[in-house]
């Protein structure tokens, strides 16, 4: 018998048994036989009725799409184990125990055993190519330990949700946050915090005029042995060998130091004299910059930027959570955070982040998204050319896709939408615009451009394939 799962973060759960003289209409409509009560689900989504080849899905008209197998469909002939996603958010499974017709050929012919995982039940998981079951069940259980992660970390830091979902986002994705805010607005509680939830080692540099690049790396030292009497040289690992470094005030140190501390996020190690020192993984720089204060300064180029997957703008907070803050932080006891997950599991995260395939309908909004802020594209909108200078390069592309794919992980989701790479925008592409004379005379800042440019730049449809 075919039937229709409905996959949670939880696990599968059995949305409906398939009656082979039944035809389905699955929507947000309460008319429809198969009723899925969510936002991203059409009133009458899709249609499921069996014919002499099989099971047959077909899209209906639907506003936010149908996939299967993670291709857009308008209709498609389904074999056990498909995984359908309706509207880019709500992920079924179709299982049929007794294929017919060209779906129970289909279905005969013999898979290699490396190309995805095998479910308990026999059939093949088609959503993550490459990853073990222990790796999809860590994923479905992300969803309810993110909302741990906050909660600890929340005993510690009032607000800041939207910051540390992004930072969360970005050590997931394996890449590193360049955090802009105020002072006092708690950017090195809140990384230290972080840290202890997550399981890392936690190190924190001030940097200064005077910061040589040897004061972060490490230095070789000439060291006399009393027992041999003979002199040699041992290497002293610096402050960058840790889990996660906090490189507090990055715009306060001359270029050359800044320079190796970037060097070192890039190749993950560090090359002191012919020796080459492999950092410890994970591996997670999150530089801070002071927005005043410019003066006798060292602002990163923005090339140097650009290494940075995201920028994380700490606003002032709300006069409700000022008045949490003022009031926990004025009495003598403390809370502690608790750690949530350990560092394994983090890298186990950050590779199965990798393994997660993305339709080419998400890879094509990023990449147009990416391409309309450049003025020079034909593409862009007129604002862009009228406010930018330059736009983002291809790094940029690269980085809403891996962005995407965290918070898909960080929601228990092994399949990812457009709306994901929505979510990643601001903080991608903020710092890799550069905005002119003209828009700066106005006062219109590149966040605003951004959040402009989401509403002007349509996702793909029908029409683009």
């Amino acid at each position: 018998m075919a039937k229709l799962m409905i996959q949670q973060p939880d696990g599968e759960q059995l949305l409906t048994e398939l009656d082979a003289a039944h035809s389905y209409v699955i929507g947000r409509s309460e008319e429809c036989s198969i009723c899925i009560p969510a936002e991203a689900v059409s009133g009458q989504h899709a249609s499921l009725s069996l014919t002499e080849q099989g099971w047959v899905l077909e899209d209906l008209g639907s506003s936010n799409g149908t996939s299967v197998n993670g291709q857009e469909i308008t209709q498609a002939l389904l074999a056990d184990g498909a995984q359908i996603i309706l509207g880019e958010q709500i992920a079924l499974l179709f299982v049929d125990d007794e294929p017919v017709g060209a779906a129970a050929e289909e279905m005969e012919e013999p898979q290699p055993e490396d190309e995805g995982s095998v479910e308990k039940t026999g059939r093949r998981n088609l959503a993550v190519q490459g990853a073990s079951e222990e790796d999809l069940k860590l994923v479905k259980a992300m969803a309810a330990r993110s909302n741990k992660i906050r909660a600890e970390i929340a005993k510690v830091i009032i607000g800041q949700v939207d910051v540390i979902d992004q930072v969360m986002m970005v050590i997931i994705a394996g890449g590193h946050g360049l955090l802009v805010g105020m002072p006092g607005m708690a950017k090195t509680t809140l990384c230290s915090t972080i840290a202890k939830v997550l399981d890392m080692e936690f190190k924190r540099v001030q940097f200064t005029p005077d910061l040589m690049p040897t004061d972060i790396t490490g230095t070789e030292i000439l060291e006399h042995d009393p027992v041999t009497d003979k002199k040699s040289f041992r290497f002293i690992k610096g402050p960058i060998f840790t889990n996660m470094l906090l490189a507090d005030e990055i715009n306060r140190t001359p270029p050359k130091t800044q320079a190796s501390l970037l060097e070192a996020m890039q190749e993950k190690s560090v090359t002191v004299g012919n020796q080459t020192y492999k950092l410890d993984a994970p591996f997670f720089v999150l530089a801070t910059q002071n927005p005043i204060e410019q003066e006798g300064t060292y602002p990163l180029p923005e090339a140097q930027q650009d290494r940075f997957m995201f920028n994380l703008w700490v606003d002032y907070p709300a006069e409700d959570e000022e008045e949490t803050v003022v009031k926990s932080t004025t009495v003598a006891k403390r809370e502690t955070p608790n750690k949530v997950i350990s560092k394994d599991e983090l890298l186990q995260l950050q590779e199965v982040v990798r393994k997660i395939p993305v339709s080419d309908h998400v890879i094509k909004y990023a990449v147009r998204l990416a391409r309309a802020t450049r003025p020079q594209d034909e593409k862009s909108p007129d604002f862009i050319k009228k406010y930018v200078s330059n736009g983002a390069g291809p790094r940029a592309g690269q980085f809403l896709v891996m962005a995407a794919k965290a918070r898909a992980v960080l929601e228990g989701r092994i399949h990812v939408s457009c709306n994901d790479v929505v979510k990643a925008a601001v903080p991608v592409l903020r710092h890799r615009i550069i905005a002119n004379f003209a828009a700066d005379s106005e006062g219109i800042s590149t966040t605003a451009l951004v959040e402009r440019l989401l509403k002007t730049v349509p996702q793909p449809d029908d029409s683009d394939y």
